[in-house]
């Protein structure tokens, strides 16, 4: 594991001063976006994840824009790997304030083609880790508090042909997200879910629309029309581990631009509906 700038100026007008956030797959993606603004608003971020060499750009951020970055390898499936990164970031930092379970596994197969060994592969990063990494951040939290935001998908509630392996994975965690929210509220510990749909990111795209085909046709799908951004989504993962939605815990936020809702009963275009006429 290996540091990189200085440690964060603590100002009254950012909220994560002096904290401390762990972002696992914080160094691509989703998970660049969330670190990039929890370092900007005063957080040291400790970015765990299997592939150092994946975290070189946040370490430039933060060299930039002069927050702390404490590189971690950790593979969240490995309970003894999650265990020695939270210890390290803690030894480094003296606590662990936020955690965001962002490592996840997804392929587009159809399940009747899925191999047994890549269901289990994704349900261990993408459920069992979530679990691994939040008991880690739940012990170190539980006598000061924190904030775990999970990252979910829509189709952890409405299921979706090709993804079975996910949406198992993430409705598992949105359950433990309620579980654990009732069960650890007495220790302050606040843990939501966050469940964005299409959104720009390259990883995504190579996996689930690698052609300008399946691009149009997922944009055709989202009423906004429309892929997201990772900083919009980002914004909202910030915002729930914040002080300024500090009432706010077990709650499983839908960020998608309507993706996830029914389409259309006539079609996007329909601006009437004719009524049927009896000719008789």
């Amino acid at each position: 594991m290996t540091e990189h700038g200085g440690d964060a100026n603590p100002k009254t007008d950012r909220p994560f001063a002096g904290k401390t956030a762990v972002v696992t797959g914080g160094g691509t993606g989703l998970g660049l976006a969330v670190s990039t603004r929890l370092g900007a608003l005063g957080a040291n971020v400790v970015c765990a994840s299997r592939d150092l060499a994946h975290h070189s750009e946040l370490i430039d951020r933060g060299v930039r824009l002069g927050f702390a970055v404490m590189s971690v390898p950790m593979d969240v499936s490995d309970p003894k790997s999650v265990r020695s990164g939270f210890a390290a970031a803690a030894e480094r930092f003296g606590a662990v304030d936020v955690l965001v379970n962002n490592a996840a596994g997804n392929f587009i197969r159809p399940s009747m083609a899925l191999a047994p060994k890549g269901f289990a592969r994704v349900i261990d990063i993408a459920l069992n880790g979530v679990f691994y990494c939040s008991r880690e951040a739940g012990l170190l939290m539980r006598e000061r508090g924190g904030a775990i935001v999970n990252i979910s998908a829509p189709y952890a509630s409405t299921g979706k042909p090709g993804v079975v392996h996910s949406a198992c994975a993430k409705a598992g965690v949105e359950a433990m997200t309620r579980t654990l929210a009732a069960e650890w509220a007495p220790n302050r510990i606040r843990v939501n879910a966050v469940s964005p749909g299409p959104f720009v990111s390259q990883g995504a795209a190579d996996r689930l629309w690698p052609s300008e085909d399946m691009v149009r046709e997922v944009r055709s799908q989202i009423p906004l029309g429309r892929f997201g951004t990772a900083e919009e989504v980002a914004d909202l993962v910030v915002w729930l581990a914040g002080p300024q939605a500090s009432w706010i815990t077990g709650a499983v936020w839908v960020a998608d631009g309507g993706w996830s809702l029914a389409a259309p009963f006539l079609g996007a275009e329909a601006v009437k509906v004719l009524r049927r006429r009896d000719d008789a």
